[in-house]
């Protein structure tokens, strides 16, 4: 039989492999040459050993693992040897502390190869290295080459087991110890009772602790306080409340009185099953508790002879409960509790401060968290890269992200980690705000910085270039994941399946569904309700009714996401009231509509014109305690002021008292009612708040405010802002270019059109086919064709290839400045380069055709627009109409309205004034009279030009000698009525309408009446409401003798 010395030899065979070949140690000196061997006298060694052991701590404290192994290796080759067996325990731990395993082993070999016997402490040093690496069965071989263990080693053994969640090995362990007669302490106990909690293994973990306390006798000998901490740790984590209050009371009943960390515990358990009544309850418990000691120098007294420990509520209680709130978002009751606990002498430290800047952050309140920041730093409380990032992603989403960047530099600054979390919260909030390819540079930099991605961050970005429309990239990186063994989730496969169904592309979102399915992964009610959505907006009803039942075979309960696919279906079609029974139903199944639902909801009302309804929605929403966010109200009061009910003002000020924060579709909708009421100084006013609170402007709120500027012939106010956007990022729209140039054209120069063209082009205004048409356009629609056509030139040279667009637009110039056969030269140039002429070619041509009087080749016109299927549209038939008319040939006209109208087409406004204009000449003015009443019920409104010619109509017959004076009083009445008519509507009579209609009443013997009337349109412009209203009475409402 082996002994003991022999199998310990045996035994550490199996780790040579562990010992690393070091480089010889050198010492570092510019001068000095590589000494291998150094001549030590023997006196000397003990204090070179102390050296070396110094050394080797110096560079394990620095990081310097490698020099720390070459300073052991030179050691070792210079034959300096500790004598005292502590140093050899430092070097080993030394090592250990580090996780430098293969080192603790060669340490432990040197040792044995120079005849030092180990103790137990140097064992549970090397047991202890062994457990970490996870070598539990060579821990347990090396325990039998052993003969000196005690309740230390089987602890570090108990740990090792019950870190690899395999506490049945641990309790074995422990039968060992009671066997060999090794004590148990308390640690022991706390090792088992958080290997089996950890594994919901309680009903052991708490056996094991009551055994123990039975078996010893005493609570104090093998269980503490912690004990039951632990095992309370244990149940609140998965939400065993009662449990846990159970094992206080059995622990009071031992005469163990729970600590502030169990109180502390308690708390955490309550908020995690979101019962804060009762957090909030133990938080008054541990108080009443602190003051029960203060009131009575009795109780003071008594706690200190029985080593009683007083309670009072730290900094973890406090911040435990207000993080809860905050990411509830409940942020009011956690400044509230914040507020308490600094009024009650504690302070603040970094967990809190973080807490309660996210919660602000969520709740959309980013001033107050910078006023927090700041605080932060003034109570010398340091942010860190979480703080920061609560920030900058609320930044982030918010589409400013100047600021947030802004706020990343302070992190460079002070040297905080941009961690894998900030990388993908900057990469999704750009691609949030449309910047697609600054999101893809984030990507790039997270790679460049040696960050791994993992599967949160793969899907962000596949998520962006869906939403972006880049399918082709979404499925590259998907395959990406695939080769670095990054697993998708049933979020990233929802994303794809979201961009597939925004392209239109159902059969690729039902194959990756299928895909996923066969990988394990399965579809949860966002899936399912991003594909229900798709199958409704695609029409496929069936489909989806299908899909919907297939969901629910497969056990996917309906939530309030899929609903909203249900919702957004009937509000696509108006059909509201089925979307109220569909929910009703719902409802009734035990599912409870969220605010979102009510948002859809009320939504859907509005767009219908129904304010009543929606406004009891949002009725209800307050009455049931969901309240409104800012989104909801964003969809409120889009709707009121949308339909005029309300004054935007009042409307705003709501947002306040709901203790609401604006976001930037807020101002987008406010500023859009005040352009709309021609309130452009309460816009731009508005405007400047957006960009004080740090709200970033988007496409929209640009387009809207520059447009109304350039309606109100503001274009350099328009310019000036558009400039300041430029220096924040943002790149001029078509939408804003052509709404620019239609306003520098008023004025009819082609330099100050070019030179405005040119500043967006700077402004970085994208100089692609869809701006240099609008150029084209606007130069040719004032008959600027030879510079239209030089631009054109620019545009071709760009290799900017021009389309039926640019073209017919040169077509307009050259029917506008009457170079008719030059349009027609350049129709026949497109046929020949194979572009196809639209009906706006063809309505273009034959406008101009009739303008130059070429009868002759509309007819031939006509026949080859019908013989390339070109179908005529309402403007080529009021074309048609409105020329022949013009050119007296009244019957086509006739016959073509006739068609027209039979063909379902309304004639335009134009179209029925020639019609009316040839009746009135002709003097059949009864017909005249049946087109217009004709005209309004086809939902055409009569304009100023119909009552002129109708007035004027009315006054030439009642005019005429031959005229009975019966009827030419009839006449003069038809034309006051129509007069009035045309005044209580707004619209203005031409000068010679009112001199006609003067003539006729002096003609009758009324020419004060005549006079007066004269005045009055000479002067309504500057009259007050009242006093036209005054004029009117008498004009209108005086009887006609």
């Amino acid at each position: 039989m082996l002994s003991v010395k022999q199998t310990r030899k045996a035994f550490l065979v199996q780790f040579s492999s562990l010992s690393i070949p070091v480089k010889p140690f050198f010492p570092r000196y510019p001068s000095a040459q590589p000494l291998c061997k150094l001549w030590i006298k023997p006196s000397k060694t003990n204090l070179y050993a102390y050296f070396f052991c110094s050394l080797i701590h110096l560079f394990l404290s620095c990081r310097h693992h490698s020099r720390a192994s070459q300073a052991f290796v030179f050691m070792q080759t210079n034959g300096v040897v500790p004598s005292d067996l502590h140093l050899w325990y430092q070097l080993m731990y030394g090592f250990h502390r580090f996780g430098l395993v293969n080192q603790v082993w060669h340490v432990y070999s040197e040792m044995l190869a120079r005849g030092v016997t180990a103790n137990v402490s140097i064992h549970n040093i090397l047991i202890h290295s062994l457990c970490n690496t996870g070598m539990l069965n060579s821990v347990l071989n090396f325990l039998q080459t052993v003969d000196k263990v005690d309740t230390t080693t089987y602890n570090i053994l108990i740990s090792g087991f019950c870190q690899l969640n395999l506490p049945k090995h641990a309790l074995g362990c422990l039968s060992q110890m009671i066997k060999k007669g090794i004590p148990v302490n308390s640690y022991t106990c706390n090792i088992l009772i958080k290997g089996f909690s950890d594994v919901g293994l309680f009903n052991i973990a708490e056996s094991i602790l009551h055994t123990l306390i039975n078996c010893h006798g005493c609570v104090s000998d093998c269980a503490d306080v912690m004990s039951f901490n632990t095992l309370i740790n244990g149940y609140c984590k998965v939400g065993l409340m009662e449990k846990a209050l159970q094992v206080i009371e059995d622990m009071q009943k031992m005469k163990l009185m729970p600590d502030i960390i169990t109180y502390n515990t308690l708390v955490d358990g309550f908020c995690r099953v979101g019962d804060f009544f009762e957090a909030r309850n133990v938080l008054k418990r541990i108080q009443d508790l602190q003051s029960d000691v203060s009131d009575s120098e009795y109780h003071q007294v008594n706690a200190r002879k029985t080593n009683a420990v007083v309670i009072q509520p730290n900094v973890i209680t406090y911040t435990t409960l207000i993080a809860a709130y905050c990411k509830q978002e409940r942020i009011e009751e956690a400044l509230a509790l914040y507020e308490d606990m600094v009024t009650s002498g504690i302070l603040p430290d970094l967990i809190t401060y973080t807490s309660i800047i996210s919660g602000l952050c969520k709740s959309g309140r980013l001033e107050e968290a910078h006023a927090l920041l700041k605080e932060m730093r003034q109570m010398e409380v340091e942010p860190n890269h979480v703080s920061f990032s609560a920030i900058i992603d609320k930044l982030s989403k918010d589409g400013n992200q100047i600021e947030a960047f802004a706020f990343l530099t302070q992190m460079v600054i002070r040297g905080l980690l941009l961690d894998l979390v900030l990388h993908t919260s900057l990469m999704d909030g750009l691609f949030k705000v449309g910047k697609k390819k600054e999101a893809e540079d984030m990507f790039k930099t997270l790679l460049q910085n040696n960050i791994t991605p993992n599967h949160i961050t793969y899907t962000a970005l596949i998520d962006g270039r869906c939403k972006s429309g880049d399918m082709t990239g979404a499925e590259s990186i998907l395959q990406e994941m695939a080769v670095t063994s990054v697993h998708p989730n049933v979020m990233t496969y929802s994303s794809m399946i979201n961009g597939y169904v925004k392209e239109g592309n159902l059969g690729k979102a039902f194959g990756l569904m299928r895909k996923m399915v066969h990988e394990n992964v399965l579809p949860n009610s966002v899936t399912y309700g991003i594909l229900l959505n798709g199958c409704f907006m695609e029409g496929k009803q069936e489909l989806g009714m299908h899909l919907y039942k297939e969901m629910q075979m497969q056990g996917v309960g309906e939530n309030n996401f899929v609903l909203d696919a249900f919702v957004n279906a009937y509000k696509r079609d108006g059909k509201m009231d089925e979307a109220v029974n569909f929910l009703q139903d719902v409802i009734s199944r035990g599912i409870s509509l969220d605010r979102i639902n009510y948002t859809n909801l009320m939504d859907g009302y509005f767009r219908l014109g129904n304010v009543s309804a929606a406004l009891n929605l949002a009725q209800e929403i307050t009455e049931k305690g969901i309240g409104f966010d800012t989104v909801a109200f964003n969809v409120l009061m889009s709707g009121l002021l949308k339909h005029g009910e309300y004054e935007p003002g009042s409307v705003y000020d709501g947002l306040k008292q709901l203790n609401l924060v604006a976001d930037s579709a807020t101002y987008t909708i406010m500023i859009h009612a005040y352009c709309r009421d021609g309130r452009v100084l309460d816009a731009l006013k508005l405007w400047d708040e957006m960009k004080s609170h740090g709200q970033m402007p988007n496409d929209i709120t640009c387009n809207i405010l520059v447009t109304c500027l350039c309606k109100m012939d503001k274009v350099d106010e328009a310019m000036g802002l558009l400039n300041d956007m430029s220096l924040m990022g943002f790149r001029p729209t078509s939408i804003i270019h052509r709404a620019i140039l239609e306003t520098a054209s008023k004025l009819k120069r082609a330099a100050i059109i070019f030179q405005v063209h040119e500043q967006l082009l700077a402004m970085g205004l994208e100089a692609n086919r869809a701006s240099y048409n609008a150029l084209i356009s606007i130069l040719c629609r004032l008959g600027m064709t030879k510079k239209a056509f030089a631009v054109y030139r620019i545009m071709i040279d760009k290799y900017i290839s021009a389309d039926i667009v640019t073209y017919n637009s040169l077509i307009l110039g050259y029917c506008r400045s009457s170079h008719v056969k030059k349009a027609l030269g350049l129709y026949s140039q497109i046929k020949s380069w194979s572009l196809s002429p639209n009906v706006a070619t063809y309505d273009t041509l034959l406008h101009g055709l009739f303008s130059a009087g070429l009868m002759e080749d509309i007819a031939g016109l006509v026949d080859e627009m019908r013989g390339r299927g070109v179908s005529p549209s309402t403007v080529t038939y009021s074309v048609l109409i409105s020329g022949y008319a013009k050119m007296g040939n009244i019957k086509e006209s006739i016959r073509l309205y006739c068609e027209m109208v039979c063909k379902g087409f309304i004639p335009t406004s134009g179209a029925y004034n020639k019609l009316i204009h040839h009746f009135a000449q002709s003097g059949k003015m009864n017909q005249a009279r049946e087109l217009m009443s004709e005209m309004q019920v086809r939902g055409r409104l009569p304009n100023s030009s119909t009552y002129d010619i109708l007035i004027v109509g009315w006054c030439n017959f009642s005019d005429q000698a031959e005229v009975e004076k019966v009827l030419k009083r009839s006449y003069r009445a038809e034309a006051m009525k129509l007069l009035k008519e045309m005044t209580e509507k707004g619209l203005v009579p031409a000068a010679s309408t009112i001199s006609s209609m003067c003539f006729t009443l002096a003609g009758a013997g009324k020419r004060a009446v005549a006079l007066r009337l004269k005045e009055y349109y000479n002067r309504s412009v500057f009259n007050t409401n009242s006093e036209k209203g005054e004029v009117q009475r008498e004009l209108f409402f005086e009887d006609d003798p």
